[in-house]
């Protein structure tokens, strides 16, 4: 994408879905193919393909709400029917584990969008607003309206859920999708691409698949919206690209989120969650503690339990378990392996690297500083840092200080810790006692904050975003005084002073 074509690096949510069972005839886990085969683009023109998009918005299709839940009914409806063959496509793009797939990609996201379809009538309902007396008779309100023509484009290490909210909520607002799935998940965005065309309005969604060229190709055109999941190297061309049309964007991006254990926690649980939240997706998951900062007294026992729950999750030897993915090329492999080969701390559990299978072990490192290679950036992987401190208040200067992160994560049970946190820093969400988890909530907004994105979705979050709320005012025609029309003799004067 941009002049030096970069790839789409993944970033995204998730969150598990417990309701039903996963597919029976999922695929176990493996290690993804060494060269996956390129995904194809099926367009002759980017510019004709906005063209018959944005016409097919012009016929008004898209506006009815019979229409819009018509499409969410067949969102879901292909997130069911279609959920073997997306999570085998997953298993065959990075290795995920079959579980894990279903819960994060497919079942969650479903659930979500039936939510979404009850409330949409709500949400779409023009919004009334108070009228200055000065101003009466008048009627005001806000519509919300479709935006028009929209592109969403995915990233790669939650394939189907961050293309397939997005594509819903704009679906939901009344406007016409043009989705870009990430080319390093091929698999997954070749069956997504084929089930659209089978369930969802042909005139109304388009998948557009192939690389940088097709997301250049896509880019160049004027939409009225532009959603992009990724790394904030390449928002930063989404965004430039954006803006060459004045084209709104949603950059929903990532950061290092610290999860902050203070010794008043119960570290029992604390250690449970940061595992899960941490190694799920083989860390590859924007929203997951990136580091770990404890109060010393804690510390070891911290450690202690992380490696407890580490065993228990994925057993002695987390190779060989199911439920534990890989990385998803060897490009991400090598990072990890120099991060791991430059780091100054101490290896608590884990290090292995097999580059052959693209497997990163879960890992955990203690007695990290502020400055070591590992706190430089984004980790992006099964790679967790401990650092120690006095007290958690201490260090909140110094995550203050850094770009600000997706989502501070708090275990304590101090509420004027909690409140001091909230207070003293930003980042796009907080979660106390858990991580991750604030995703379930719909009526949450999801997104970041600086460094870690523009705009939110989830829930009517999503469906605000893909629309424009429009002023609408109404006044009676007739008899009025006319004090607001000139000449402004002294009278006029003296009232509208009086008045206004």
């Amino acid at each position: 994408m941009g002049g030096a074509h970069a790839p789409l690096d993944g970033r995204a949510d998730v969150l598990g879905d417990r309701s039903t069972a996963p597919p029976a005839t999922a695929p176990p886990a493996t290690a993804p193919p060494a060269t996956a085969p390129p995904a194809t683009a099926e367009l002759g023109s980017f510019q004709a393909l906005a063209g018959e998009l944005r016409a097919a918005f012009a016929t008004g299709i898209t506006r009815p709400l019979a229409w819009r839940r018509e499409q969410l009914s067949a969102v879901t409806t292909l997130l069911r029917e279609g959920a073997s063959s997306l999570v085998e496509a997953m298993a065959e793009d990075m290795g995920k584990p079959v579980t894990e797939a279903w819960l994060t990609d497919v079942a969650a996201v479903r659930r979500e969008i039936e939510a979404m379809a009850r409330d949409l009538a709500r949400w779409a309902a023009p919004r009334q607003v108070r009228v200055p007396w000065q101003l009466w008779p008048s009627h005001a309100e806000v519509v919300p309206e479709p935006l028009g023509t929209v592109l969403v484009m995915g990233p790669w290490n939650y394939p189907v859920r961050c293309v397939v909210l997005p594509l819903a909520a704009a679906l939901a607002a009344g406007d016409t999708v043009a989705a870009k799935p990430s080319e390093l998940a091929p698999a997954t965005a070749g069956e997504l691409a084929r089930l659209a065309k089978e369930y969802l309005d042909k005139d109304a969604v388009r998948f557009c698949l192939g690389g940088p060229d097709v997301a250049q190709g896509l880019l160049d055109q004027p939409w009225d919206h532009v959603f992009f999941t990724g790394s904030g190297r390449v928002g930063r061309l989404v965004m430039a690209a954006a803006a060459r049309h004045l084209t709104p964007v949603t950059l929903e991006l990532g950061g290092k989120n610290p999860a902050l254990v203070a010794a008043s926690a119960d570290v029992r649980s604390a250690a449970r969650r940061i595992v899960w939240g941490k190694f799920l997706n083989a860390g590859q998951t924007c929203v997951a503690p990136d580091y770990v900062v404890v109060e010393r007294e804690a510390e070891s026992a911290l450690l202690e339990e992380i490696n407890h729950w580490l065993a228990h999750f994925y057993g002695d030897d987390p190779h060989l378990s199911p439920d534990f993915g890989r990385i998803v090329n060897d490009v991400h492999v090598a990072r990890l392996a120099t991060l791991l080969a430059a780091t100054k701390a101490r290896t608590v559990t884990g290090g292995e690297v097999l580059a052959g299978e693209r497997y990163v072990s879960p890992t955990v490192l203690a007695g990290v500083s502020w400055d070591d290679p590992v706190m430089e950036e984004e980790i992006f992987g099964p790679v967790l840092p401990v650092l120690a401190c006095d007290d958690i208040a201490s260090v909140l200067g110094e995550i203050r200080r850094r770009d600000k992160p997706l989502a501070v994560y708090l275990y304590a049970r101090e509420p004027e810790l909690e409140e001091r946190v909230l207070a003293e820093t930003s980042s796009g969400g907080v979660c106390v006692n858990h991580n991750t988890v604030q995703l379930g909530v719909s009526g949450l907004p999801f997104g970041g904050v600086g460094a870690s994105g523009m705009g939110a979705y989830h829930g009517k979050a999503g469906f605000d975003t893909f629309s424009h709320q429009k002023a609408v005012m109404r006044r009676r025609a007739g008899a009025e005084i006319p004090l607001m029309y000139p000449p402004y003799g002294k009278l006029k004067q003296w009232v509208l002073r009086k008045v206004v």
